[in-house]
């Protein structure tokens, strides 16, 4: 887990992302703020989905660490927290992709606008990923995967 910038009317927001060890998107969350609150509500969000995590990996950020910590009193559940960077590499070079698209829009105007922009990005991403299973078995394109969700 880590979060990135993204700079929307002139200023910075932080998109938290999710991968597991595969390299597939787990979750996603654009938020105003980068504090405990925002992660325990990313981390929330992504459990809602995906159960708990036997280990979770994250940098150095405090905001993790004590979002974390809460979630784990909360729930009761035992989460292995490693806190380090190079670990957290797979999530970083996921960030590329994302970034490689937003770059040259040069920002938002809207938080709004972001937020669904960002949404169809990493639905893009996860379908070039190949994270889409087709009913039957059978491999789809990335086009292919898209038509089937727009049908």
């Amino acid at each position: 887990m880590d979060e990135t910038y993204i700079k929307i009317n002139g200023q910075w927001k932080y998109l938290y992302r999710a991968v597991d060890q595969a390299g597939q998107s787990i979750d996603f969350l654009l938020t105003g703020h980068r504090d405990k609150n925002a992660a325990l509500r990313f981390f929330r969000k992504a459990l809602r989905q995906h159960g708990f995590p036997e280990k979770v990996t994250i940098d150095k950020s405090g905001a993790n660490t004590a979002a974390l910590e809460a979630l784990q009193v909360e729930t009761g559940a035992t989460i292995e927290i490693r806190q380090n960077k190079y670990l957290n590499n797979l999530v970083e070079q996921d960030h590329r992709a994302v970034k490689r698209i937003v770059r040259p829009m040069l920002g938002f105007k809207s938080f709004w606008s972001a937020r669904r922009t960002l949404a169809g990005i990493e639905l893009m991403h996860m379908l070039k990923k190949g994270q889409m299973l087709a009913a039957d078995g059978q491999h789809l394109s990335a086009a292919e995967q898209f038509y089937s969700l727009a049908a």
